[in-house]
This record gives structure tokens, C-alpha cells and sequence, in this order.
């Protein structure tokens, strides 16, 4: 699971329902008995909490490690990182500087025949189980993701994609607004082969016109702080502000996936106020990852491919 596009639009829809957060004590102690090593080579809040809850809830034991711990590529190579922690672990998930790094972990797994499902818990490329949190919380408020304009306004980074990745794949209609140079490359898409519901735009204004959500994120990721001050430049005029509200939907509702630099991406007043479900979509990457890992624990399953040291059973 490194992209949202790993994922058919049927299996997304049966990880939003198993992400719903009714039923929570009743729900299949899938890794009762089992460790999930928690890799992350940035930090994180709400990653991070969400995982080991969402491990717990399903009678897991998560085990975070730090970048500086295992020195992907420095002390060891990914490649037998990987393979050290399938040795104890039913699930590695990973938070990483390069997406190559996830596809290399992969790659050393599937060549020693370990049926050890890594996730990608944020990468240069993608953030999947943010998109997955962010179209459940569409769904809770509007009862369906199907038909929705979602207005995305600002850097068209890894949130960005997996967000239009998950939300073309359930009849979403998502309008990108960056600044030139700064918006989705015409490449990006190109190989989910349903295709992305997507309209390219550098008018915010244009973007969240009569739209349903208004979807923000900040100008400066980790890893560009020596672009800090072009970014701030480019990005003058891209923030949701209450006029930039008002042209949406009266309906409209204001999402961003966290940290927000108040008074850059988002004002306070936006970010706090009335159509604000930002909180509520924190809360959902816990729900949404227990409902993946769950997903994830049962396909395996269901191909016999966990081995036994991890299962406590035979294969």
C-alpha cells in the first residue's frame, strides 16, 4: 500500500467501511498477538498517535522507530531493514524522505517470499492514509463522496495526489488551484488507468467557486525550508480566508490535514470557525488506518500469505 492507486476503488470503499468508528469494540482483533513496526524518518503527531491506536484497537502491539535508530541506507540498507523487522513484525509502516525507499523494502520482501504488507505512511510521492482519512470525512458529513467538488487550494504535493487519487476513485470531482510551477505535473495520473477527475487551475477563485469542500495544506513541507521565502511569495493570494469561503457552496466545508501555519495556508477565523471539520478529520487517520490494517490482515490471510512466526499458526 505505497500509493492511493494500490487500491481499486471497490477495496477503497470496503476500507471506508471498515474505518467506520461504530463498532469499535466489536472490531476483529486482526493482530491480536502481533507487532507493527512504526518507521518514521520524519516525525510526527498525528501519524504517529494514529497508528499506535489504531494497532491497539486491533490487539496489536506497535512499535515506533525513529529515523536516527535504524539509519536506512547509512547503517543498513532498506532492503535488510525490511527484512529484519519481517522477522518480527505482521506489518512495517513507514514514513520516509523517498518514496524509492518504500519501493525498495518492497522489493527485498517479495524476493525473499516474506508476505509482510508494508504501508506507506507518508512519502515525497504520496500521504494514502491521509486521503483515506480525507474521504471518509467527506463521507461522514455528506453522506456520500460521489458528486462532490472538492476545491484543493495551494502546493500540489503528496497530499494532494493521494487526495485526488482517492477521491476521482469514488466519483469526486476535484478542482487543483497552485501557482505556476507549483501545480500537478501533466504526468501525474497518467497511470491509475481509471483515471483522475481532476481540473488543473491557478485561480483559487475559479477552484472553490460553488464548490462543496475547500481542501488546504501548507506552502512549506519538511524538507523546503531553504524555499520558504520563494514559496511565501508565490503562494500571496492562495490563502482560505472568510472572502475565499464565501464563494464556495453555502453548504461548503473547510478541510486541512494539519500542521497549519495560521495567517499563510489558513486564517484562524477559517480554520476555527463554523464549516471547519478539521478536527474531526484528525480524528479520522485513526479510524481510517485501523480500517487499511484490517483490510490489509485479512487479504493476507485469505492468501496464506502470513507466515507462521507472525500468525502463531500454520500457513
Amino acid at each position: 500500500m505505497l500509493k492511493i492507486s494500490d487500491l481499486s476503488a471497490a477495496e477503497l470503499g470496503e476500507v471506508l467501511d471498515r474505518s467506520s468508528p461504530d463498532g469499535l469494540a466489536e472490531r476483529d482483533q486482526v493482530l491480536a498477538g502481533r507487532g507493527v513496526a512504526l518507521v518514521f524518518e520524519h516525525p510526527s503527531a498525528r501519524t504517529r498517535n494514529a497508528c499506535e491506536m489504531a494497532v491497539v484497537q486491533l490487539g496489536g502491539h506497535p512499535v515506533t522507530i525513529r529515523g536516527e535508530e535504524l539509519g536506512i541506507d547509512r547503517r543498513e540498507t532498506a532492503e535488510d531493514v525490511a527484512r529484519t523487522l519481517a522477522c518480527y513484525h505482521a506489518v512495517i509502516a513507514a514514513r520516509v524522505e523517498r518514496h524509492e525507499t518504500l519501493e525498495r523494502m518492497v522489493g527485498a520482501l517479495d524476493g525473499a517470499g516474506e508476505g509482510v504488507p508494508v504501508v506507506n505512511l507518508l512519502s515525497d510521492e504520496e500521504h494514502p492514509l491521509q486521503a483515506i482519512a480525507d474521504v471518509l470525512t467527506v463521507a461522514q458529513h455528506f453522506g456520500e463522496v460521489q458528486g462532490r467538488v472538492i476545491a484543493y487550494v495551494g502546493d500540489a504535493n503528496n497530499v494532494c495526489r493521494s487526495l485526488v487519487g482517492a477521491a476521482s476513485a469514488l466519483g469526486a470531482q476535484v478542482r487543483v488551484a497552485s501557482p505556476p510551477g507549483y501545480g500537478l505535473d501533466d504526468a501525474d495520473g497518467a497511470e491509475d488507468p481509471a483515471g483522475w477527475r481532476v481540473d488543473k487551475l491557478t485561480s483559487p477563485e475559479e477552484a472553490v467557486s460553488g464548490a462543496d469542500v475547500i481542501y488546504t495544506d501548507v506552502w512549506v513541507s519538511m524538507g523546503q525550508d531553504e524555499e520558504s521565502q520563494a514559496r511565501r511569495r508565490a503562494f500571496a493570494g492562495y490563502s482560505v480566508d472568510a472572502a475565499m469561503v464565501a464563494k464556495a457552496a453555502k453548504h461548503a466545508v473547510v478541510m486541512h490535514c494539519l500542521p497549519a501555519h495560521r495567517g499563510e495556508e489558513i486564517t484562524a477565523e477559517v480554520l476555527e470557525g463554523p464549516q471547519s471539520i478539521v478536527w474531526q478529520q484528525a480524528a479520522n487517520r485513526m479510524h481510517a488506518t485501523r480500517g487499511l490494517l484490517e483490510f490489509l490482515m485479512l487479504e493476507a490471510e485469505a492468501s496464506g500469505h502470513r507466515s507462521d512466526h507472525r500468525l502463531g499458526r500454520a500457513r
